[in-house]
Parts: C-alpha cells; structure tokens; sequence
C-alpha cells in the first residue's frame, strides 16, 4: 500500500525528538498512544536504536503504520498494537509513554479514561510525553490555535484544544507529576511528566 503521509509530522519530529533524547535518555521501552500515520515511530525509533518502541492506534491506521514499519525494517518496533482508550488494553508495562496531537481529537471522557489507565500499563518511575495545542487559563496562546479549535469544533463537536491545568490534573490523580512545559514550534508545546512511585 502507499504509505500515509503527514506533513506536520515531517516538521515536528526533529525538536520532538530533541525532547525525547533529554527525558527518555535512561528509558528502555516506550508506548506510543496514536501512532497515526507511523511517520514518528520510525523516525524515533530509528534515530533511538535502544528503545523499544511500540506503536499503536484504532485498527484502520494500522495498515499505515505497519508500510511505514515494514519499510524502515528496525529491529527495535515491534509490530503496531490495536489499541482504542475505551477498549482493551495492553498487558505490557513501559517506562515512557508518548503520544502527539491526540488530546484535542479525542472526547474529554476518553482524554480523562486515557490518563486513569496509564498506571496499569507503566512502571512505578514512568516518564510520560504529550505532544500538542495546549490552552492555560482557558485561553488560547495564540490567533493561530483560537482558529484550529474552531476547525476542530467544525468538525466534531467532542474535539477541542485542552486546558493544561486540567490535563495536569488528570495526570496528578493517576500519579505523574510535571517536571517540564517546553515551547515547541507552531504555538505547540511538550509537556513531560513523571510518575511518582507510591
């Protein structure tokens, strides 16, 4: 099959990829939630050949990501995991977690399921980074995301940029702490956060 394509995801992966090499530096096997086209599963995986680095997403972005897996042959990604929030999941646990542009499609339910979850699939010291739009205060950070969320809203009513106080809250409750808020290009930002052993 041809290979899907996003173009933001060929801008975003090299200062994404700076982050990743700072925070999951000690780390040996990554979950990736949304793993969308796959674009960013091979190039991180490629360019951190120690990690193992697990893909996932719903069953009909699996097609494309296994192209793009299939065609970079790592031996370092396994194959891609069906994976829904609301569904089963996996038995594995993980030291890391990423996932980029996911929040602001799903419905705030699955962002809050997403997020009580992470403590059955991780390891007490867990390092977890989420790529996106984020809003502080409910306001926007800039003219650019005011209309992205309106595009969004467009095109369904359950998707919208989060709040970061709230996502943050979700992540105290399940017990990962914020240790960083990096600015990244396009008025995104990269949030990185640590569980906190019990």
């Amino acid at each position: 099959m041809e290979k899907p394509f996003s173009p933001s995801c060929e801008r975003n992966r090299a200062p994404i990829l700076d982050v990743l090499r700072r925070y999951f530096a000690d780390r040996e096997r990554v979950l990736e939630i949304g793993s969308g086209t796959g674009q960013h599963a091979t190039h991180f995986a490629g360019a951190l050949p120690r990690l193992v680095w697990q893909s996932s997403d719903r069953a009909e972005n699996l097609p494309g990501i296994r192209a793009w897996l299939d065609e970079a042959a790592l031996a370092n990604t396994p194959v891609p995991l069906e994976f829904d929030v609301g569904g089963k999941w996996p038995a594995e646990h993980y030291d890391a977690v990423f996932s980029a542009n996911t929040l602001h499609i799903m419905a705030w339910p699955e962002v809050e399921r997403l997020f009580a979850r992470l403590p059955d699939v991780t390891t007490p010291d867990a390092m977890l980074i989420v790529y996106g739009p984020f809003n502080h205060a409910g306001r926007y950070s800039s003219d650019s995301n005011a209309a992205f969320d309106q595009w969004l809203k467009a095109r369904g009513a359950h998707m919208a940029i989060r709040d970061a106080e709230a996502v943050d809250a979700l992540a105290a409750n399940a017990g990962f702490a914020l240790i960083d808020d990096i600015a990244m290009p396009a008025n995104n930002r990269c949030r990185v956060w640590r569980r906190r052993r019990s």
